[in-house]
């Protein structure tokens, strides 16, 4: 690496801490230098080397500072994104890039007026399952894609007690969460629908916001469906793609967000890999002896997004996560809520976008 990039980080809560401190930390092109915590210095435990401060100002007072990481709830997204990149300084974004695209275009006008680049942490492009999915679709392995359906559940029926993403607020709930990986992937593999239609419900006693959805994606050649519940106590699979030639089906998650919980660093050796027991798995729709193959898992990377930062920042090398593509998942997320509303089929054409 020919210099550090500089950064700083605001917020130390699941974001701060599990998704972005230890690829700053063990990346050899950055150098975690400040993060931002209002009550605690929980970070200096497991970085002692680093400036704990209270005021995100000061990191956009810090000269030295070339790249802030915005890991704050999801309503700060749009207002800390501005004032960094007027401070002079290039920001990550944790996923939703905004809460509405209103704020998704302001964001990318600045940042083609200021120069500064804007990268939206949509991490899940890493995961070694989706990863897998793009080698197949790329090597043709199932014939034309008919249909295409992913699944985020999860088992939590207690509410959290002061967890914003619980709370009626702007960028709450479980399709801004976990829908917004869930699309992003859709659109990476398919492009933008033609149409959209949802059905989003508050399952959870007392729940304030989206707990679950069901989202449509309508292609010319494809039909897409993306889930997501926090009351599935026995999921069924993560992925599950019909191919005219074979069909894939994929169960279980990646691992890397599991490792980042217990505390482990993203430079051990096997990191990422799937045990072989968790790899998806093609059923070939012909008649010859062979009916399931086992299909290796690529590795997880979530290094691959600051990377792709890097090269960016000192290359000049092609964003990984455009912020027009970013601004698409929330325009997709907007229709969505509206299609609920209505309950009926939200066409899309290129006014709209």
């Amino acid at each position: 690496m020919s210099r550090l990039i500089h950064t700083g980080i605001i917020g130390f809560g699941l974001s701060g801490k599990v998704f972005h401190a230890p690829f700053i930390h063990t990346h050899p092109g950055f150098h975690l230098s400040a993060i931002v915590e209002r009550n605690h210095q929980h970070s200096k435990e497991i970085y002692p080397y680093i400036a704990v401060v209270d005021d995100h100002h000061q990191l956009l007072n810090d000269d030295s500072i070339e790249l802030i990481v915005i890991a704050t709830p999801n309503k700060y997204h749009f207002s800390m994104a501005k004032e960094c990149m007027l401070a002079g300084k290039h920001v990550v974004i944790e996923k939703p890039f905004t809460t509405s695209c209103r704020e998704a275009d302001e964001l990318i006008s600045l940042s083609e007026e200021s120069g500064k680049k804007i990268f939206v942490y949509q991490n899940r492009r890493w995961d070694g399952d989706f990863l897998t999915i793009q080698k197949l679709l790329e090597q043709e392995l199932l014939g034309n894609i008919i249909h295409y359906e992913a699944h985020f559940d999860r088992f939590s029926p207690e509410l959290k007690p002061d967890a914003w993403r619980n709370e009626n607020i702007p960028g709450g709930g479980n399709l801004f969460d976990l829908g917004s990986h869930l699309i992003d992937q859709a659109l990476v593999l398919f492009g933008m629908p033609d149409a959209v239609r949802a059905e989003i419900k508050s399952e959870r006693q007392e729940s304030l916001v989206d707990d679950s959805f069901k989202l449509e994606l309508f292609y010319p050649e494809q039909s897409v469906v993306l889930k997501a519940g926090m009351l599935v106590k026995s999921p069924g699979p993560r992925y599950f793609v019909q191919g005219s030639e074979a069909t894939f089906t994929k169960y279980g998650v990646d691992p890397q967000e599991n490792s980042l919980k217990a505390g482990e660093m993203p430079d051990l050796e096997h990191w990422g890999v799937e045990k072989p027991e968790c790899f998806g798995k093609i059923e070939l729709n012909n008649n010859s002896g062979e009916k399931l193959l086992a299909i290796k898992t690529e590795s997880g990377n979530y290094m691959g997004f600051y990377d792709n930062v890097y090269e960016v920042l000192l290359k000049n090398n092609p964003i990984a996560v455009e912020p027009q593509q970013a601004r698409d998942v929330i325009f997709i997320i907007e229709k969505a809520f509206e299609s609920n509303v209505n309950n009926n089929v939200i066409r899309l054409n290129s006014t709209q976008l």
